[in-house]
């Protein structure tokens, strides 16, 4: 991969047996002042970040393959949207758009019709977190449809608003004891391929029957789907699952919604994993990558469809931040200007050139996904813990997901160098030889 700038050396540093003491000072302190619920993994506080790695309190520096959870792609200190962020600030920091609009949120409105799939007119509007965004896609499609019921798919993961806890899956850690939930939500069986063994239209069919015959096309608003599932396992659906359900939808006037939130912005190698079989959505909802790190979310798709509801019906105080959407319109163009798109790819190859051996293994069950959006799944759960734990004692800082908690998913920076990329996929290959049999 071509060598990018960096203001931060580019190497995995470890200095002390676990936390060190200045994070474990910080770390009584969040004990003491922050709601339990907050459990970081990291064994360290964050004080620098930039290209692929992660400085704390006392000086050790993490190879990251978290990226905020697919946020920081452009680098967690990127200097143009450091820059534009500070330039933003300087001139005010907020103004509500709802109340006194200005040209940086219609600016990243613009760039969103113009990046999404689809030819024909389209429209967006901000907000600030990837669960607002999905809420308010409901909101717009009943609102265009008439018509009441979400269809949501097995392990699907959405947010954590009342409603989107309602459309996510997988109840520990996040639904637990926060019921009851918005109703008229409907989960049906996707495409698991490593599990089902279905071909996509397979899968499909028995989707849009458990559709048909559960909800009814005439109650039914939209159909909510990631491409690639997140948290769920990074689940990539067999090929054709996607085009079928969608060509369903528009068959039956049901709004076709990609969640492309963890997916999206260049992420697998393409500017949205819908563009991978070419399935173009009604609506499309982003946020994570789209703004370097700061708040923002968008909902783009059919023009009609986004403007059925009234004049005042969407928004939000912060939707839309003038610094956030400097933010994003400085990411976007160090995304086009270093073809991260691309850059992903090279990133998928090199993954799948040090992980792809130990399929072999006994205990790991598949490599899987797209770009710079990668997971192992393994047979234990305890065991992935395992693996974790071991990478961050070593200064490799991963995630695991999936219902099972047996999925290893790695969402390093796309600006990430290849040497630091190599280093810590040798790690992780080596934690999992140790650990799985």
């Amino acid at each position: 991969m071509q060598d990018l700038k960096y203001h931060l050396p580019q190497e995995r540093r470890v200095s002390t047996d676990g936390m060190g003491p200045k994070s474990k000072d910080l770390d009584a302190r969040r004990q003491s002042a922050v709601a339990r619920a907050l459990s970081p993994g990291l064994p360290g506080y964050v004080v620098e970040g930039d290209g692929g790695v992660l400085v704390d309190a006392d000086g050790n520096a993490f190879i990251d393959f978290a990226s905020g959870i697919a946020v920081t792609s452009v680098g967690a200190s990127n200097e143009k949207v450091a820059a534009a962020v500070a330039d933003a600030a300087g001139k005010f920091t907020h103004t509500s758009f709802m109340v006194s609009p200005y040209e940086s949120y219609v600016a990243v409105c613009e760039k969103l019709n113009e990046l999404t799939p689809g030819g024909f007119a389209k429209k967006s509007f901000l907000l600030n977190s990837g669960a607002e965004a999905v809420e308010n896609a409901v909101k717009v499609a009943r609102s265009y449809t008439g018509k009441p019921a979400v269809v949501v798919f097995d392990r699907g993961y959405h947010g954590r608003t009342n409603l989107t806890m309602a459309m996510t899956a997988k109840n520990k850690p996040y639904k637990t004891k926060f019921g009851p939930f918005a109703s008229d939500v409907h989960r049906v069986p996707g495409s698991y391929p490593l599990r089902d063994g279905l071909t996509g239209q397979e899968a499909a069919d028995r989707a849009i029957k458990t559709i048909e015959q559960e909800v009814g096309a005439e109650n039914l608003a939209c159909v909510v789907i990631e491409p690639i599932q997140g948290e769920g396992g990074f689940i990539v659906p067999a090929e054709g699952f996607l085009p079928a359900i969608a060509q369903w939808c528009r068959d039956n006037d049901v709004v076709f919604v990609a969640d492309e939130i963890q997916a999206g912005f260049a992420r697998t190698g393409e500017w949205f994993s819908v563009n991978h079989e070419g399935v173009v959505p009604d609506v499309i909802t982003t946020a994570k990558g789209i703004a370097g790190g700061l708040p923002l979310s968008g909902v783009t798709g059919r023009a009609e469809i986004i403007d059925a509801p009234i004049p005042g019906a969407l928004g939000g105080t912060y939707g839309g931040n003038p610094v956030a959407c400097a933010a994003a319109l400085a990411a976007i163009e160090e995304m086009e200007t270093h073809d991260l798109p691309g850059r992903a790819r090279e990133i998928e190859k090199i993954v799948r050139t040090h992980l792809e051996p130990l399929a072999e293994l006994d205990g790991v069950r598949e490599l899987r996904g797209r770009g710079a959006m990668i997971a192992l799944e393994l047979e234990d759960g305890a065991a992935t813990a395992d693996v974790a734990s071991a990478c961050k004692e070593q200064g490799v800082l991963i995630l695991t997901c999936g219902m099972d908690g047996n999925v290893i998913r790695l969402l390093p920076s796309l600006v990430i160098p290849e040497n630091l990329l190599v280093e810590g996929l040798e790690i992780l290959a080596g934690a999992i030889k140790e650990r799985v049999a």
